[in-house]
């Protein structure tokens, strides 16, 4: 999973109608301005620490750090931008929307000063572990084709995840700050399968065409919560995107939209359903923010 991803990642842009998926920033201005106003009000609430920066994993085209970044400036933040990306493909774009910023391979090289950290879409991607069984699931070659070696109950985990909370939590630990980490997937640790293969918009043989799909699987928040619970890191409840966006205000930044832009108030309309209703990414996505000890948690949560 890790080979695949980093080959599809590194050799394209995925993103959009185009492309193999469509992530929240790319649906409307509305998801990446929340955000910047969330990370705002809590950077205000810390006494806006003027050395704080905005960190954003796998940031994409860039759309959500430009969207949340106007929301941030606006509210006086004026810190450096650091994307942590891989992708030269992807980095390229990104350098288009925000021109300022500072790129990292890895968590390890982010600055040591307060984080206003965003995580959107980021740990589906991270490789995953499957149990057939109890037994440790692995994949083989069979004939021709690539196969899994063994079919039974699965359970799965991912230590590289895992690893990556804990890696947020000591920096924001540290140094002070928040993040909000935004992905699809479970509230609660639960046993399934849930490993996915998407190319063209749809779904794929997992096992096909290495490194020519996206591969990822369900974020298991409550494993993420625990392993973020390092250094007295304080970590929300995990909250439903849909009510989450509610409670910012989202309904009122559509209306305000709407009101300004008339002739787009079906786009606008359609795009607040996809972000908010149950039965679209409202129910399967979910948020979690982390905060240090001596900052405010971020709002929509209590």
């Amino acid at each position: 999973m890790e080979a695949c991803n980093a080959y599809y990642y590194a050799t394209r842009d995925p993103l959009g109608a185009a492309g193999d998926f469509t992530t929240a920033p790319e649906i409307s201005q509305m998801f990446g301005e929340l955000i910047g106003a969330a990370l705002a009000d809590c950077w205000v609430r810390a006494g806006a620490p003027p050395d704080a920066a905005y960190v954003e994993l796998g940031p994409g085209r860039g759309t959500l750090a430009r969207d949340a970044l106007r929301v941030l400036r606006a509210a006086g933040f004026g810190g450096a931008v650091h994307f942590v990306e891989s992708s030269p493909v992807l980095r390229s774009t990104q350098r288009h929307a925000e021109p300022t910023a500072t790129w990292h391979d890895t968590l390890g090289s982010l600055p040591r000063r307060p984080l206003l950290l965003v995580a959107n879409e980021f740990f589906d991607a991270l490789p995953i572990r499957q149990f057939a069984g109890g037994v440790e699931r692995c994949v083989t070659v069979i004939g021709d084709a690539l196969a899994f070696d063994r079919l039974d109950d699965i359970t799965e985990d991912s230590p590289v995840r895992h690893a990556a909370a804990a890696d947020i939590a000591r920096l924001i630990g540290n140094h002070g700050g928040a993040a909000i980490i935004v992905d699809y997937g479970h509230a609660t640790t639960a046993p399934g399968d849930t490993l996915q293969a998407v190319r063209g918009h749809r779904y794929a043989p997992i096992l096909a065409d290495p490194g020519e799909q996206d591969l990822t699987s369900h974020v298991d928040f409550e494993a993420l919560a625990n392993a973020a619970s390092v250094g007295g890191v304080k970590a929300t409840p995990v909250m439903p995107q849909g009510q989450w966006l509610e409670r910012l205000g989202i309904r009122a930044r559509a209306e305000a939209l709407v009101a300004t832009n008339s002739d787009r108030s079906d786009e606008i309309d359609a795009a607040l359903e996809r972000l908010t209703a149950r039965e679209q990414m409202g129910d399967l996505f979910k948020v979690l923010a982390l905060s240090a000890a001596d900052w405010p948690q971020p709002a929509g949560f209590a």
